[in-house]
């Protein structure tokens, strides 16, 4: 296993140097010019080069690009061109919010998905199943920003239940330790702040993990039938094991190696989605400041969000391989 888990990091490194590649000459390919958006329209010639050179913009592609990597390797990605903060403060400010959000929509996901599923599955074409599939093809159907919006519209906006955007309430401080607030609010003991947290996490966890729980949904219904249709499962209810017991123990863990899979390929679309939910939500996390920093041409803030963002995505895939070997005894990576 330990053998299997350094091969897989291993291969990182060229998925990494291929994502970085691809990043930079898309950033650089981009019509537009970083010198003109800083000066405006009235910087001078001689300003506009003196401003490239000190950017680094008036040399060749690939020397920008030797320089990036060379300290992409060492955990530098350099400084904002917008701020002049070092990148790698700017992106441990937002990370957290963007991991708290992702983690609370996959729990969210997960947790529905698969009570729905299940529900169904036991249930087959049956009112639940209906009324649940019909729910389901509504989720996949609906884009996240078009979810976000009519959560904010209807509990934030009509009926006042939850808080319109932002993680905590206008003007709370806390201590930041880890930069997660409701992990900070209980390592300190702030009750408010976790009550605050959690009641501005639920409109945009819900709107980010509507379209993930509802395909968590169908892939847990057909996988749940099929194996409530085994000869185990069958010998099981014949012993007269309790049918919560067949369902949870014999079924239900036999079902779970198809639903990992799509578990670890939903955390890549949550990291993506987060970028349309927090722009709506005005969370200051990870996707809104690759927006921001879109939007500006600050190439290396772009740049090291792209590749921090592909080694999450890489490392959820790994932990969903050594997940396998837990669930499945008979699988074994050598």
């Amino acid at each position: 296993m330990l053998r299997y888990i350094a091969r897989r990091l291993a291969q990182l490194i060229p998925v990494l140097l291929g994502v970085s590649v691809l990043v930079f000459l898309g950033m650089h390919l981009v019509p537009g010019d970083v010198a003109q958006l800083l000066l405006g329209e009235k910087g001078s010639e001689a300003d506009l080069a003196r401003i490239r050179h000190q950017l680094g913009l008036d040399r060749p592609l690939y020397v920008q690009y030797g320089r990036f990597l060379a300290g992409a390797v060492r955990g530098d990605f350099g400084a904002s061109i917008r701020t002049r903060q070092p990148v790698i403060w700017e992106i441990g400010q937002a990370l957290p919010l963007t991991l708290e959000l992702s983690f609370a929509a996959l729990l969210f996901a997960v947790v529905v998905g698969l009570a729905v599923g299940v529900v169904a599955a036991r249930r087959p074409h049956g009112p639940v199943d209906t009324t649940a599939m019909v729910g389901v093809l509504v989720g996949v159907s609906m884009p996240v920003f078009w979810t976000g919006i009519l959560l904010l519209l209807v509990f934030g906006g009509v009926l006042g239940w939850l808080p319109l955007g932002g993680m905590v309430d206008e003007g709370m401080m806390f201590r930041r330790i880890t930069g997660l607030p409701l992990l900070d609010g209980l390592l300190t003991g702030n009750l408010a702040l976790v009550e605050s947290n959690l009641r501005h996490l639920v409109l945009p966890a819900v709107a980010l993990g509507a379209t993930s729980m509802a395909t968590i949904a169908r892939m847990s219904r057909s996988t749940m039938l099929e194996v409530l249709g085994l000869d185990y499962v069958r010998t099981a209810r014949a012993k007269g094991v309790a049918e919560p017991r067949v369902v949870r123990s014999h079924a239900l863990r036999n079902a779970l190696l198809p639903i990992v899979t799509l578990i670890g390929l939903q955390l890549g679309l949550l990291l993506s989605g987060a970028v349309l939910t927090e722009t709506i939500f005005a969370l200051p996390g990870l996707g809104r400041l690759a927006i921001t920093s879109v939007l500006a041409r600050d190439y290396p803030v772009v740049q090291g969000v792209v590749l921090i963002a592909a080694m999450i995505f890489v490392l959820a895939n790994l932990a969903v391989d050594v997940l396998y070997a837990y669930l499945d005894p008979r699988i074994r990576y050598q």
